[in-house]
């Protein structure tokens, strides 16, 4: 893709579609409005076969397998789409997923997450779909420079650009990109996600807003989580309000605002997807 030094463009990716009914719908409701531009489908969780039916119906909206390792709600568990006795060291006592990247990084041999995650894209290539990406849940995938190459290796196998970010490597990773990247990497320039801070304020226009308003030339992402504030949304996300129900739902509102829009118009972004930077 030809990236114009003086281009602003911007990814609007929402992650964790195939969640659950809640994440499903908000998340097609913000396609349709046309200011999101790309996302991400679990495979191995309840609201998969849900989403993965819109995507085909609906090819036109951008989207990516998004490989999963983690689960991290209380009560709402689901585990790897291989049988757990063939990656035992990707689950817990009760065969679900770890809940925290710092167990997976501890317990999880290599081995394990390779054949997982290429089992993921495996199912969703069997379902129909048609990934432009693939990107990493929670980037656990981050976690340790091993499970980056793992990472890295199944973009190559399966011709797919991989997420990749100095930021979110070294700060929610917890590694230093330099072991990771190199000059071949397809690297996002900037990546913007709402905090526990914006959270705790109720305020995410603000946010939002301050990113659209000085955002800089070059290929820049917007990390989102969308859903509604539902009851189905407020069981799985129980004592978790980071990234929970009412987060989820602020996320949707803002996105679906004619003020997005408009921010979008003002300051010359252009919307992009994960094709158009493949191309």
């Amino acid at each position: 893709m030809d990236t114009p030094e003086f281009n602003k463009l911007l990814i609007i990716h929402a992650d964790d579609a195939g969640l659950c009914h809640s994440e499903n719908k908000a998340t097609m409701d913000a396609l349709r409005k046309e200011t999101v531009s790309s996302y991400s489908i679990m495979t191995c969780c309840p609201g998969f076969d849900e989403m993965a039916n819109f995507a085909k119906a609906n090819p036109e909206f951008d989207n990516g397998v998004h490989l999963t390792l983690t689960c991290e709600w209380e009560e709402y568990r689901f585990g790897p789409v291989l049988p757990i006795n063939q990656v035992p060291s990707l689950v817990d006592e009760n065969g679900f997923f770890h809940k925290t990247r710092e167990n997976l990084k501890i317990k999880a041999s290599v081995e394990d997450v390779r054949k997982e995650l290429s089992a993921q894209i495996e199912k969703a290539l069997r379902y129909g779909l048609n990934p432009s990406h693939i990107d990493s849940h929670m980037y656990s995938l981050g976690s340790t420079p091993e499970l980056m190459k793992v990472y890295k290796d199944l973009g190559r196998k399966y011709n797919l650009p991989v997420l990749l970010n100095k930021e979110l490597i070294e700060v929610v990773g917890g590694i230093d990109a330099k072991q990771c990247l190199d000059n071949s990497d397809l690297v996002i320039d900037n990546i913007f996600y709402v905090k526990d801070k914006d959270f705790e304020k109720r305020d995410f226009k603000t946010y939002y807003d301050g990113v659209l308003d000085n955002l800089s030339p070059g290929i820049n992402m917007l990390l989102i989580h969308l859903a509604f504030d539902d009851i189905e949304m407020k069981d799985i996300t129980k004592n978790h309000p980071n990234f929970g129900s009412e987060w989820r739902q602020m996320d949707f509102d803002y996105f679906i605002s004619d003020g997005c829009k408009n921010k979008l118009n003002q300051n010359g972004i252009e919307l992009i997807t994960w094709s158009d930077i493949n191309q």
